[in-house]
């Protein structure tokens, strides 16, 4: 057997050529064919009985193609290993014309997508802003608002007002078809809000639907069901049928209600209950800006870090490893998705090898733990009851094949990569108000 790579010019891709002689592969067909005779059941033979010289005639061709495929598989990625050649998915066999009947030799190759070596940017060389978001008044007037609506008693009234929900389907004006199921929310509407007080169920409405949100996209996409992009768009008239009216009765901010959103006797009185919702929503928020530093770090490392990759080798890797649903058009369409992912692909697992990142199997069974009790609403369990959780997160994470374990442990090693560069990066703490925040996560 003799295995050759020849890289070509960009030296991000390359050929990998097999060449078998008889010799590699001869005597494993033979000894094949020695043991399918023993337990090949043919009319007219004996079970154990069937000459060799007849399995060979019946079936020598498909144990030598088995074969072949075998060794070729094992050479090729001994090869890689051997060699510590980094590459882009599998190796992906080359077209070539075979005839097994008469060849004694064979060539087969591989083509091969490099992955280049690269380094890192700089410690302390990247910026990143971290927001620190005020919570206002007004931000936990409208988380009140929320609490009281979630809680409170639901009716379907006749005529609508100001504060209600109007349920239908929205559309164009000049559309066909009865449109998009939608919940209009009138105390949302920042103009013309009085053509949709005072309206019954059956009524439409036609209305401007830019003007009546002020043109915030944001509003418009949360309300129609459009994208951002699409929304940004919108002009013209769209027609509102009316199906129901939803109202909301707001909730008495009582014991009952502390109970219902915190646990029982958590917080026993309104005072409390204002700090825990104020921690609460300031929790969420900082969590929130935690996780847009993380897409910025992202952002910025895959910008920041020269990379080549062997482009039309990934393009034809991603068709084939994603066989029936992607074509080679959907590829080239959101191609530049696709290199990002794997740059970051390739940044992370340089931070992993380079810092030596690790997670143990106390860590992915901890950490499912704690979810489960958050899911579980058990912010204590004494000695038995953590037993038991420990019991039940083992069965959960031995699920689906293992491949929920796999997930925690996927999920913990992408939080240690980026604890892992958040101090390699400048963050710079910057104020910002609740609704600014909003606005520039949703954007």
């Amino acid at each position: 057997m003799d295995i050759t790579l020849d890289k070509k010019d960009d030296q991000l891709s390359a050929i990998l050529t097999v060449h078998l002689t008889e010799a590699d592969y001869s005597a494993a067909v033979e000894e094949k064919i020695k043991d399918y005779s023993k337990k090949a059941q043919l009319k007219g033979f004996r079970p154990g009985k069937v000459p060799p010289a007849l399995v060979r005639k019946m079936y020598g061709k498909s144990l030598l193609v088995e074969e072949i495929n075998s060794i070729l598989g094992k050479a090729v990625d001994g090869y890689i290993k051997e060699n510590n050649i980094k590459i882009l998915g599998e190796p992906i066999p080359m077209e070539s014309s075979v005839d097994f009947d008469a060849q004694k030799d064979f060539d087969f190759q591989f083509e091969l997508g490099l992955l280049p070596d690269f380094e890192l940017p700089a410690d302390q060389s990247l910026n990143v802003d971290r927001h620190q978001v005020a919570v206002d008044e007004n931000t936990l007037g409208e988380t009140y608002e929320q609490l009281g609506r979630q809680f409170g008693k639901s009716t379907n009234p006749e005529v609508s007002e100001a504060t209600d929900y109007l349920y239908g389907k929205l559309k164009k004006a000049d559309e066909e078809g009865e449109g998009k199921t939608v919940l209009l929310p009138i105390n949302k509407v920042k103009n013309g809000a009085d053509k949709f007080v005072g309206v019954k169920s059956g009524d439409t409405i036609a209305f401007d639907l830019k003007d009546a949100f002020a043109g915030d996209a944001s509003a418009i996409a949360n309300f129609s069901g459009l994208s951002k992009d699409e929304a940004a768009e919108v002009s013209g008239d769209y027609v509102l049928s009316v199906e129901k009216i939803n109202r909301t009765e707001q909730a008495e901010f009582d014991q009952e209600l502390f109970d219902k959103v915190f646990g029982k006797d958590i917080v026993t009185s309104k005072e409390e209950f204002d700090e825990k919702v104020r921690a609460t929503v300031q929790e969420n928020y900082d969590r929130e800006s935690d996780n847009l530093v993380n897409r910025q770090i992202i952002n910025q490392m895959v910008d920041n870090t020269k990379i080549e990759v062997p482009k039309e080798f990934f393009k034809k890797w991603l068709v084939r490893a994603n066989e029936g649903k992607l074509t080679p058009e959907q590829v080239e369409e959101h191609y530049a998705d696709y290199e990002r992912e794997l740059k970051w692909s390739m940044i992370r697992n340089k931070v992993v090898e380079e810092q030596g990142l690790k997670v143990s199997n106390d860590e992915i069974v901890d950490r499912t733990v704690q979810k489960f009790m958050g899911q579980f609403n058990m912010p204590d369990m004494d000695e038995e009851m953590q037993g038991q959780m420990r019991t039940f997160a083992d069965s959960y994470l031995r699920q689906e094949n293992g491949k929920n374990y796999v997930n925690e442990y996927e999920a913990i090693l992408a939080e240690k990569v980026l604890e892992n560069l958040r101090g390699k990066v400048v963050v710079n703490d910057k104020e910002i108000s609740a609704e600014d925040f909003r606005n520039q996560a949703a954007s």
